[in-house]
């Protein structure tokens, strides 16, 4: 199965650098728009048979020029949508937004029983993102899978799963608005990281629109330094 994930197009509360994850959440700032004109030719070489988003209002316009060239029907599911802020929601002071990623980065160095503060676990987040992954995988149809998601989503998600990802490359550090990242591998059940490979990560916007200063908290995330240090501990 071949999957392609894609953030969001750039919102007003990534221009403010907020912790936004809330239902059904903002809509496209203008570049946001010009960004998600930009994904069909960014993904002009891929066979796209099914195409999913989450339950927020930023993904549906995202996938929206992506659904007209392909001809395709977007799927809303809950389980694509953004890693819940809980208590530090609505914020973007640097404490909470540490708060928050860090606990993003305790995930990925495995310890999937870390709770966002006020909301879910790890395992509560794979879980459900895993779930529409299988459920697209079990739908027969030709192509690859194209998901429109978010930013810490994708970025835990991809990170769990992949196989081949060096943290010590700064390429894996950004995903900005419009980053796309694609997998090839086969859904599974159960916490075990692994199962997918990383064929490309590409974390700079489509077309090359905008990038990490307006693109909100969880554009940049050093990830590797946390899974290293908890390596070697």
């Amino acid at each position: 199965m071949r999957l392609i994930l894609i953030r969001h197009g750039q919102t007003p509360n990534n221009v403010l650098s907020l912790l936004d994850t809330s239902i059904p959440g903002p809509g496209l700032t203008t570049l946001g728009g010009q960004q998600a004109s930009a994904v069909p030719a960014a993904l002009r070489e891929e066979r796209i048979g099914q195409l999913y988003v989450s339950n927020l209002t930023r993904t549906a316009l995202t996938a929206a020029p992506l659904a007209r060239d392909r001809a395709l029907e977007p799927v809303v599911r809950d389980g694509l949508r953004e890693i819940s802020a809980g208590s530090l929601e609505m914020k973007g002071d640097a404490d909470s937004v540490m708060a928050y990623l860090e606990t993003v980065k305790a995930w990925l160095a495995g310890d999937l029983s870390a709770r966002m503060p006020g909301a879910d676990t790890g395992l509560d987040v794979l879980e459900r993102f895993d779930a529409v992954v299988e459920e697209a995988a079990a739908k027969d149809g030709n192509g690859a899978v194209a998901m429109v998601s978010h930013g810490a989503m994708i970025r835990f998600w991809a990170g769990h799963r992949g196989t081949n990802i060096d943290w010590s490359d700064t390429k894996y550090h950004e995903l900005s608005n419009t980053g796309i990242v694609t997998l090839e591998g086969e859904p599974g059940r159960g916490s075990a990281p692994g199962g997918w490979e990383v064929r490309q990560w590409h974390g700079t916007p489509a077309g090359g629109l905008g990038g990490t200063d307006f693109d909100g908290p969880t554009a940049e995330l050093d990830a590797g330094a946390t899974a290293a240090d908890n390596a070697e501990s």
